[in-house]
């Protein structure tokens, strides 16, 4: 899989060890069966830190962005993953594909991306490019409330005295409820021509979504 350089930020210190030892045990028993882990298992195990809010300075397991794409599940579920991860960089490969209409999913995870990545206008920019669509009424109900949102991490981030925990909580909602929305439409199964999710990009957004690859694309056709 390609990389995009990512933003450097801070994220706090969580303790994982158990869950980080249930997983190794998940990987010791993959590797003896010579199998994959599933979609539930890993988004089980990733669902078990606390939702995206501050910029993250690196992913939260580094061994699980090749497991995360292992799946060959629809573009914008392995995204909605890698975001869970706190791997900006393996989702933004993902989420530039689908950067225009249908693709919903893809634009509406381009902008949590953003607002995770603590880039908050332009988080807003995609919010308000996909308010229309049925995902984002599923998740928000109107344009306000998810540019509210925005607006309240943004403060709690600035130091503003905005509370943790209810915008956690509000944070795995709206990452949950786009992925279920996600295993609904496009099923959990493989897709290993990616292509058939992408929407073909403006000539100059393809030049600038070219210049931040640094990497090859791998096995799987993007």
């Amino acid at each position: 899989m390609s990389f995009l350089r990512g933003s450097q930020g801070r994220i706090r210190e969580y303790s994982s060890s158990k869950q980080s030892s249930q997983l190794t045990m998940a990987y010791q028993i993959e590797d003896a069966a010579g199998t994959t882990l599933s979609f539930d298992t890993l988004y089980s195990h990733l669902r078990t830190f606390p939702a995206p809010l501050y910029p993250p300075g690196k992913a939260r397991e580094l061994e699980l962005t090749a497991r995360i794409a292992s799946l060959r599940v629809h573009p914008s579920l392995e995204a909605a993953l890698h975001l869970l991860n706190l791997d900006l960089p393996s989702a933004h490969f993902l989420v530039r594909h689908m950067a225009a209409a249908p693709a919903f999913e893809g634009m509406f995870l381009h902008g949590i991306l953003h607002r995770v990545e603590g880039d908050y206008d332009n988080a807003r920019a995609w919010y308000k490019n996909v308010s229309e669509s049925g995902i984002f009424f599923k998740v928000w109900g109107t344009q306000d409330q998810g540019l509210g949102f925005i607006d309240r991490v943004e403060a709690l981030v600035k130091g503003g005295k905005e509370s943790l925990q209810p915008l956690e909580t509000e944070s795995a909602r709206e990452l949950e409820t786009v992925i279920d929305w996600c295993v609904e439409k496009f099923g959990k199964g493989q897709w290993d021509d990616a292509t058939g999710a992408w929407v073909r990009q403006s000539d100059k957004g393809r030049a600038i979504a070219e210049q931040q690859i640094t990497g090859e694309a791998g096995g799987r056709r993007f």
